[in-house]
């Protein structure tokens, strides 16, 4: 499995270079620059010079320079925030998007697998009915709906949480719960297709022939080859709760990776919204390659497609 494992990292590597070269030449493309923003106005003489000395007036030679530095893992310096490096504000930031990220996925799982498995078992019963409902209110009600009602309710009401902010463990559960809800609708929905699918399956059939009990069939038989699409998911849904959070950071106060991406771009501060892409799209690569070695080891048939 090693060289199929090399091979995904190279193609990853490939992945990332793209991304770099596509964001640069967007980056390129923004009218402005991160020294007229907001409040960074300054006097044309010290532009020039803070442009010279950053090499900015070559795009081609930063092009160049900022991809040495990010090789040797120095992104250089942020104009977004005064005495800030894009290396600070990603080490302060990105804990918290990863924390967030995590135990979002981490809930969805927890919830959405015996949701979905449920909805499949107690097929076209009330149950299941019920189960369908809570999948589509959690596709279609955005993040910044939800999270003012869960703020509403345990924040306001109830006085169960803080009213947004960070620095403690009672600021972690309303955010994540916010950021999960469509993900754990996509996790039933897929669990249970792939539980319906299982349960049609020869050798469910077979199992139960042999006198195997209801509940043994459909978690030791039919749950592990019904997991494979949810796992699948996993990778893309990871990157995706840490990069996609900035509208659950908004609404919480949270102080992640998706606030300081959109300040760059509002500030033209291409070394920041460069390293913090390449973060994210480094992150979606070992994200995805993680999950097709687990799905490689819950299904040896695929494992040498890995």
């Amino acid at each position: 499995m090693r060289s199929p494992i090399l091979r995904r990292l190279r193609l990853g590597a490939l992945t990332v270079a793209c991304v770099y070269v596509l964001t640069f030449l967007m980056v390129i493309a923004l009218p402005g620059n991160p020294f007229q923003q907001g409040q960074h106005h300054i006097p044309p003489e010290a532009e020039m010079a803070l442009r010279a000395q950053y090499d900015m007036d070559n795009n081609w030679v930063y092009f160049w320079q900022f991809l040495v530095g990010a090789l040797k893992l120095d992104f250089g310096p942020t104009f977004t925030y005064n005495d800030w490096t894009c290396n600070q504000v990603i080490a302060s930031s990105l804990p918290v998007s990863m924390l967030i990220g995590l135990l979002a996925v981490l809930i969805a799982v927890l919830i959405g697998v015996p949701m979905g498995v449920v909805s499949a078992v107690r097929r076209r019963t009330w149950i299941d009915v019920s189960c369908l409902t809570l999948v589509l209110l959690g596709l279609s009600l955005p993040t910044f709906v939800t999270g003012s009602a869960l703020l509403i309710v345990f924040s306001v009401y109830l006085n169960l949480a803080p009213i947004g902010g960070w620095g403690t463990i009672a600021h972690l559960p309303l955010p994540a719960l916010t950021l999960a809800l469509p993900f754990i609708a996509c996790v039933a929905r897929l669990t249970r297709t792939g539980m319906l699918d299982a349960l049609g399956s020869d050798f469910v059939r077979t199992a139960i022939a042999k006198g195997a009990s209801k509940r043994g069939v459909i978690w030791k038989h039919a749950l592990p080859v019904a997991i494979l699409p949810v796992v699948s998911f996993l990778g893309p849904a990871m990157a995706q709760a840490m990069t996609g959070s900035f509208v659950v950071e908004k609404v919480f106060g949270v102080p992640g990776m998706g606030q300081h991406f959109v300040n760059a771009a509002l500030n033209r501060d291409a070394g920041l919204i460069l390293s913090t892409v390449l973060v994210f799209a480094t992150l979606l690569v070992l994200f995805n390659l993680f999950v097709d070695l687990v799905c490689a080891m819950l299904d040896p048939r695929i494992a040498e497609g890995v």
